[in-house]
């Protein structure tokens, strides 16, 4: 039985556009998944000073991977694209988040589910908003609605 999962993506170094499109590629290849939508690219600040902006999309899968497994694969497909793990929240060829999962709440040392920060993170829950319903409500209860209201569309460019 497949799940739904939600996975963001950003890239800020090597032609982010093009890393963004080959990741979606990448996801569309992956064992037991299917790449079922994904949203138009943004760019977005950066959440540290001095960096270059970042392009951002999110993309839906329908997964038979365990939640721990598709974390690996999308960190192999993050490795295959050049990413270096210098400095967190650094600059990055390609960063693939698990947004959410299903209606699971997930609490593991290496993945939280729903992620710990979109909802103070503009440049996931806009285009997280072009692939679900109006009404979404994510696996811990909290209305994506809501959720948009308290984070503005500041600083975030619709490609």
């Amino acid at each position: 039985m497949s799940t739904r999962a939600y996975i963001g993506l950003g890239s800020n170094l090597d032609a982010p556009t093009a890393q963004l499109r080959n990741a979606l590629q990448a996801l569309d290849q992956l064992a037991s998944t299917r790449l079922a939508a994904a949203s138009a690219l943004y760019t977005s600040d950066s959440l540290l000073p001095g960096q270059p902006r970042y392009t951002n999309a999110v993309a839906a899968l329908d997964t038979e991977l365990a939640p721990l497994a598709l974390l690996d694969a999308l960190q192999a497909i993050e490795n295959d694209q050049g990413r270096e793990r210098k400095e967190r929240w650094g600059p990055r060829t390609l960063d693939l988040d698990i947004l959410l999962f299903g209606d699971q709440v997930l609490h593991e040392p290496r993945l939280q589910v729903p992620h710990y920060h979109m909802h103070a993170r503009p440049f996931v829950l806009y285009p997280l908003a072009e692939l679900v319903p109006g009404d979404f409500r994510l696996a811990d209860g909290r209305l994506l609605a809501q959720l948009l209201a308290d984070c503005p569309f500041v600083g975030l460019e619709r490609m």
